[in-house]
């Protein structure tokens, strides 16, 4: 084999692996709508992001769907995401890092950045707008 074709069969498995990983994101977000410790539209937003990079026909798909489409919609236009997502996914992000940092890792300096990402992530999480259901 030559190195254009092996860029070739490359760039397929990566995207075939964005289009997992957004089938895998779908998925959890499409729980995140049944169950409310699941936030929905970071799920969504995640399987937008590889569903670009990995199908377009997926990600117009995702897009243009009448039950996930608005939740992305709705954050791409500045609206915002539903109040029950801030709270799951702020929930979700303290409980898996703080589990994390401090019964799986015993480097205090990654517990730091750990935090430090926690923090900054809520941050960023509660200045979003809330969409006003």
């Amino acid at each position: 084999m030559n190195s254009s074709t092996d860029e070739i069969n490359q760039g397929r498995l990566k995207k075939g692996f964005y289009v997992i990983g957004g089938t895998v994101f779908l998925v959890l977000g499409a729980i995140g709508i049944i169950l409310p410790i699941l936030p929905t539209t970071p799920f969504l937003l995640l399987s937008a992001a590889c569903y670009l990079r990995g199908s377009e026909r997926m990600h117009r798909w995702l897009l243009n769907n009448r039950w996930f489409g608005s939740y992305i919609r709705n954050f791409k236009e500045g609206k915002g995401i539903p109040i029950k997502g801030k709270i799951s996914a702020l929930i979700m992000v303290w409980l898996t890092i703080s589990f994390s940092a401090l019964f799986i890792i015993d480097i205090l300096a990654v517990q730091i950045v750990m935090f430090a990402i926690a923090i900054f992530v809520s941050i960023y999480l509660i200045q979003l707008p809330t969409l006003k259901t």
